[in-house]
C-alpha cells in the first residue's frame, strides 16, 4: 500500500461563484457529497485522514528567523495564488487507485448541483527510500 496526500484549494472549478453565494440546500449537498466519498474510503480501508480548513480571509502566515520575533500577517494573501481548502490522507493499492478517488472528489456538486471539476492534487507519501534518495552519499 502507498500513501497519497489529495488536496483541494479554493477556487479553479468551473464556478466562479464562493460557497458564501451558494444556497443552503446547495452547501449541504457539497458537504453530503464529500461525507459519502469518505464514508466510502474508510469502509474499504483506504481513508487515513481528511480535514476541511476555514476559507483564506482567517488565514495567517508567520515567518521568523534566528532571535527575531515572529511576524504574523493576515490573510489572503496578495500573489497567491491558490490556497488549501481541505486534504484526504488515503492508502491505496496504485496511483491509478489514487487518481480514481481524486476524479470523485473533483465531481462535488456545486451551485445548481452542477459538478465543480474541482482541481485535486495528487501526490505521494515519500518514504524511508524516497528520503535516502535526497541524502548525498558520504
Amino acid at each position: 500500500m502507498t500513501k497519497y496526500l489529495l488536496t483541494v484549494g479554493f477556487g479553479g472549478s468551473v464556478t466562479d461563484v464562493g460557497m458564501t453565494g451558494w444556497t443552503p440546500a446547495e452547501i449541504r449537498a457539497h458537504l453530503d457529497y464529500h461525507a459519502a466519498v469518505n464514508d466510502q474510503l474508510r469502509a474499504s480501508g483506504e481513508l487515513l485522514e481528511t480535514l476541511a480548513l476555514t476559507g483564506p480571509e482567517r488565514a495567517k502566515v508567520v515567518t521568523a528567523g534566528a532571535g527575531t520575533e515572529p511576524t504574523v500577517r493576515d490573510g489572503p494573501f496578495a500573489g497567491s495564488t491558490e490556497m488549501l481548502a481541505g486534504y484526504q490522507l488515503v492508502d491505496v493499492e496504485s496511483e491509478e487507485r489514487a487518481l480514481e478517488i481524486a476524479a470523485q472528489v473533483s465531481r462535488v456538486p456545486g451551485p445548481g448541483g452542477v459538478p465543480l471539476q474541482q482541481p485535486v492534487g495528487v501526490r505521494r507519501v515519500m518514504d524511508a527510500a524516497d528520503v535516502e534518495m535526497l541524502i548525498p552519499d558520504a
